[in-house]
């Protein structure tokens, strides 16, 4: 590697932790965050400490939260019957820019994937069937990868619940994609033709 400057290389390092990002983006990052004024970086170094407390986790249905309690959750024009499960928290903000989806959400937080240690305890299977069973769901839609890992976690949900209705998202969705690359029309199309699973 080029002759850098210590900690400019372990930014460069950092930085080439993001996806997508590769030596030679890192560098051109690096190198823009080195322009940047003072009060910048002091309040991106103050944003990055506090991130982890600032940010957290809803309790019951696993979406990202800023305050004290979750947008999701507290929304009262929410269809209480209807719940969408998906992955991660970044897949509620996916769907919800297609403006297509009122119901509920539950974060799983991992896909089934013994190679890499998720096993079906990683899904905390026993909080999904509590809320399904105290808000009465009516209809399950998994809006999970359509990935072998995404596969194989919707067969094994839908094994575990064989008296509800569950449903998956249908057409739009190329095979081995994941969602937060999906354009919003692609994902409303695919939410509005879920079919049976």
């Amino acid at each position: 590697m080029l002759k850098y400057p210590k900690d400019l290389l372990t930014l460069i390092a950092h930085l080439k932790k993001f996806p997508g990002v590769g030596r030679k983006t890192a560098e051109r990052f690096a190198f823009q965050i080195l322009e940047w004024k003072g009060q910048e970086l002091n309040d991106l170094a103050e944003l990055l400490s506090t991130l982890k407390e600032r940010i957290q986790s809803c309790a019951e249905c696993g979406a990202l939260m800023d305050g004290v309690s979750c947008s999701f959750c507290s929304a009262q024009n929410r269809e209480r019957h209807l719940m969408c499960v998906i992955a991660t928290p970044r897949d509620v903000y996916a769907i919800e820019e297609t403006d297509n989806f009122r119901g509920v959400y539950h974060v799983l937080g991992a896909l089934l994937s013994p190679l890499d240690g998720k096993t079906p305890e990683c899904l905390n299977l026993p909080h999904l069937e509590e809320r399904i069973t105290r808000l009465e769901i009516k209809e399950l839609i998994l809006a999970l990868d359509s990935t072998l890992e995404g596969d194989a976690t919707a067969l094994f949900i839908r094994e575990q619940f064989p008296d509800l209705q569950v449903t998956r998202l249908a057409l739009g969705l190329p095979l081995g994609s994941s969602l937060d690359f999906v354009d919003e029309g692609t994902l409303s199309q695919a939410i509005a033709g879920r079919q049976k699973f």
